[in-house]
């Protein structure tokens, strides 16, 4: 059933639990009493249409907001949801799963503890940057525009091109606690591991929709264009199995982990630059990891390399 600001907050909230999450964000906090929606977003000060239309990404999975919906929507109460989500990942989110990662990986080596806290902290580094730009370039060139103000050096498309996944990460991060942790790690400390990493995940894939689908076409029409149609970012390492790599294939990841591009990799093993990608692909088609930090992690793991080889 479509959400509407009609109904109470009560019954919105019950039909997705997922949706408490935006209320906190937004401050809506305490009881609700038989409010509506439209009542408990007048009392916080927000817009109801544009927290429908939150609502509806987090609770329709084929939404697409339409035209009437967008014009709708209240620009500066999205860049403050916005805004407080970044808020949330980096100080909430991510800072409450490194305890439970950090109990997990205590069985572990010391060289595989280190490789796995340097790779989450680098994943916390990387959505600092990503989370900095849109704080620091985007947003205040967002509301430069709502103040009549626009830019030649900068707009929405700059942005939309340049957007880049902050999730693979977190796939990489999840299929290595899967298949490439060693059996002594506690098993319920890596279920919940996994199960806070997929929420977060979620969540992300969620706030990149609202920024590619709602904010990019809002502030075109801001700009005096015509928005176009977003294309799906959709990324998942689900199809990783158990088969296991090649020898050659463990050769190339272990160039891949010493930093080697794809020629050098070529030069190295005397094979051609094609072979190199075709075993890449399958390298993390078989492991479920994307990203050259997450396999040099699997690597270390699986005892192919050392951090010594790496420095």
């Amino acid at each position: 059933m479509k959400a509407s600001k009609h109904i109470k907050m009560s019954e919105l909230v019950e039909r997705n639990y997922h949706l408490i999450g935006i209320l906190s964000r937004l401050g809506m906090k305490g009881s609700f009493s038989d409010r509506t929606v439209e009542e408990v977003c007048k009392r916080y000060g927000f817009d109801a249409d544009t927290f429908i239309l939150l609502c509806s990404v987090y609770s329709e999975k084929l939404y697409k907001p339409t035209d009437e919906e967008l014009q709708r929507c209240d620009v500066e109460g999205l860049l403050r949801y916005l805004h407080s989500s970044h808020e949330y990942y980096l100080k909430s989110a991510l800072t409450s799963i490194s305890p439970s990662i950090e109990e997990m990986i205590a069985p572990t080596t010391p060289v595989q503890q280190s490789a796995i806290r340097k790779f989450y902290e680098d994943y916390r580094q990387e959505l600092e940057r990503h989370f900095a730009f849109e704080e620091e370039t985007v947003i205040p060139y967002i509301r430069g525009l709502l103040d009549g103000h626009q830019s030649s050096r900068f707009s929405i498309s700059d942005f939309e091109e340049n957007h880049s996944n902050v999730d693979e990460s977190l796939s990489d991060l999840k299929s290595i606690i899967m298949q490439s942790l060693p059996p002594e790690c506690d098993g319920e400390k890596r279920m919940e591991v996994l199960s806070n990493i997929f929420h977060l995940q979620e969540d992300l894939r969620h706030h990149t929709y609202i920024e590619d689908s709602v904010l990019v076409p809002l502030v075109q029409m801001l700009e005096g264009r015509r928005p176009r149609a977003s294309l799906s970012k959709e990324a998942d390492s689900t199809g990783a199995g158990d088969e296991p790599l090649s020898d050659r294939e463990k050769e190339v990841l272990v160039l891949v982990a010493k930093g080697l591009l794809n020629k050098e990799i070529a030069d190295r093993l005397n094979i051609s630059i094609n072979t190199v990608i075709t075993h890449r692909k399958n390298i993390t088609r078989k492991t479920g990891i994307k990203t050259a930090p997450g396999l040099t992690v699997y690597a270390i793991l699986g005892g192919l390399i050392s951090i010594e080889n790496l420095e």
